[in-house]
């Protein structure tokens, strides 16, 4: 015999290899692949991210910091997709920069990188919302993921979504 809460903690580990595959498979511009991904599953790794969340939200006077460091205590999967700054070479302007070569060389971030990301997050979410499983998209996370350098050294702009099966969605109604 199983209890729910089992079944639940099983359902959610499927679902996140789900949300895996769907940001992997999400569309890119032109194609390039500038997406990684880790999933924070066990409780000491969660520990080691939320203690970051505090140290950043202390650091950089963001409460919200740490209002999301307790809201993700109980989650068991937290799915962190992260995008590295890797220009396509359409020199668009769309960054500020008159062309690629000078986003790269003053460090800056490719806005359809930035898409790509927002894109990959998106797909990722929907699949969590088509199993039902609460989640919620939080800067936060990504942040303190980068900050640990669990991403890599070449991710520069990164979002969490921790996940969730309760009675009540605790990333919502929060203080």
């Amino acid at each position: 015999m199983r209890k729910s809460t089992d079944l639940e903690h099983a359902a959610v580990k499927d679902v996140v290899e789900f949300m895996a595959a769907a940001a992997r498979t999400a569309p890119k511009t032109c194609g390039l692949d500038n997406i990684e991904m880790i999933v924070i599953d066990l409780p000491t790794e969660r520990d080691k991210l939320t203690q970051k969340m505090r140290e950043l939200s202390k650091n950089l006077e963001k409460p919200s910091m740490a209002r999301d460091a307790d809201s993700i205590k109980d989650s068991s999967q937290v799915l962190v997709i992260g995008v590295k700054s890797s220009p396509p070479g359409l020199s668009c302007n769309f960054c500020g920069y008159d062309a690629c070569a000078a986003l790269v060389k003053a460090g800056g971030v490719c806005a359809y990188n930035s898409i790509d990301l927002g894109i990959a997050v998106g797909s990722a979410t929907s699949i969590a919302a088509d199993f039902r499983v609460d989640n919620r998209v939080m800067y936060s996370i990504g942040k303190a993921a980068m900050e640990l350098g669990l991403l890599g050294k070449d991710v520069k702009q990164a979002l969490g979504i921790p996940l969730s099966v309760t009675g009540k969605s605790p990333f919502f109604d929060r203080k």
